[in-house]
């Protein structure tokens, strides 16, 4: 054995600190604790699910969770934050290398249906995530996330023609079609043939849009706002 050889054998394996050890088993435990949390709100639905159930999935105590979270609406927030985060990242990321706004509106929308009718998101986001949250949260939390990618669309969409339109006008925009796909979202989510819902919502929508881009190529204005 070469003398390197003998020294990568015999060095000390690297220090890690006693608050390095407690960081990385903190943070086990919580990655653990908000896994097992999503595979059972997702299998059972929020009410349904027992902080016991948890706790053993996790393998870990129910000192443990209260260590983390102060209960199980804390618990399930945490495992929202994941599961809305993950379905705005993919959005996003079909978002990204579209030049047209009418392919990239498209490409949005059918990101977004293709999110709303994954197991996890469908329970956790849509169904259960309103009630737990309260409706004012629910909105805080998802304005903070996929709005931002529906007023990227909306903002190329009517720049896309020669139309006028100021932030405040624009916002107003994006908002009524937040809404939309919210609603569309649920209903989505909800039915008992998520495929064929999802075709309906994206034909409906996909046809407000080639309204919107026939409007566009025809050069016609924006109406006029009305007198009060």
């Amino acid at each position: 054995m070469t003398r390197s050889a003998r020294a990568r054998v015999t060095s000390p394996a690297p220090h890690v600190s006693g608050t390095g050890r407690r960081a990385q088993y903190s943070a086990s435990t919580r990655r653990a604790l908000v896994d097992v949390a999503e595979r059972l709100f997702t299998e059972h639905g929020y009410a349904a699910t027992s902080l016991d159930a948890i706790v053993a999935g996790a393998d870990v105590t129910k000192g443990a969770l209260y260590h983390h979270y102060s209960g199980k609406q804390a618990l399930f927030e945490a495992v929202f934050e994941k599961v809305e985060s993950a379905g705005a990242h993919q959005i996003q990321e079909a978002l990204q290398g579209h030049q047209d706004p009418w392919e990239k509106a498209i490409a949005g929308l059918r990101a977004f249906l293709d999110v709303v009718r994954q197991p996890s998101y469908s329970r956790i986001v849509v169904q259960d995530g309103p009630s737990v949250l309260g409706h004012e949260r629910f909105r805080e939390q998802e304005e903070r996330s996929t709005f931002a990618y529906v007023l990227d669309i909306v903002h190329a969409v009517l720049t896309a023609g020669a139309w006028d339109v100021d932030d405040e006008l624009e916002h107003t925009f994006a908002r009524i079609f937040f809404g939309a796909m919210s609603s569309a979202g649920a209903s989505v989510s909800t039915a008992d043939d998520a495929d064929t819902e999802a075709q309906r919502v994206e034909l409906a929508i996909g046809f407000i849009l080639s309204g919107l881009r026939a409007l566009s190529e025809q050069g016609a204005p924006l109406p006029e706002p009305p007198t009060s």
